[in-house]
């Protein structure tokens, strides 16, 4: 089984147009001939969906080593079941208007399972991470998972998982 995360965004004229890498082709390929595979070019591949299983694991955010105060980024890992998330949001120490309700700030897919914030200013830790999956529009919440002291290239674990 190959994992793939991001597919062709600019490509309109196929119903589905994966760009793999290398090492993605030569995993799919039989002994010894991942070479030749990697070097057939444009391939017509069949392929389903399958639910995603990491029995045992929890949620994990990998910080992305360009991120600082102002900018957030992360790979996020280990989601089970459908593994398409619809949504993130992420929510600092400090997210909550006049009234007292939280506030939430919309992440964008920057690509593959990479989500991204350009905050604009400065976020206090620790952050919190709401993840929406795609198709059945479950919600959770992993809560201050991103600690005070967060470093850029460092993976954190939630302690949360979808089923």
């Amino acid at each position: 089984m190959v994992v793939i995360t991001d597919s062709c965004p600019g490509c309109v004229s196929e119903t589905a147009h994966f760009d793999l890498s290398g090492t993605s082709f030569g995993a799919m390929a039989l002994p010894c001939q991942g070479e030749e595979l990697r070097n057939a070019g444009l391939l017509e591949i069949r392929f389903a969906r399958v639910a995603c299983d990491y029995s045992g694991k929890t949620i994990a955010f990998h910080v992305d080593q360009g991120s600082n105060s102002n900018y957030f980024a992360a790979v996020i890992e280990y989601e089970e079941g459908d593994g398409d998330l619809g949504s993130v949001e992420l929510k600092d120490a400090s997210s909550s208007d006049s009234v007292g309700d939280e506030e939430w700030r919309a992440m964008q897919q920057s690509w593959g399972a990479v989500w991204k914030l350009d905050a604009g200013s400065a976020l206090h830790p620790p952050l919190s991470i709401k993840l929406t999956s795609q198709y059945p529009g479950q919600t959770l919440l992993a809560k201050n998972v991103i600690p005070k002291n967060w470093q850029p290239g460092a993976t954190y674990r939630s302690v949360v998982n979808y089923l």
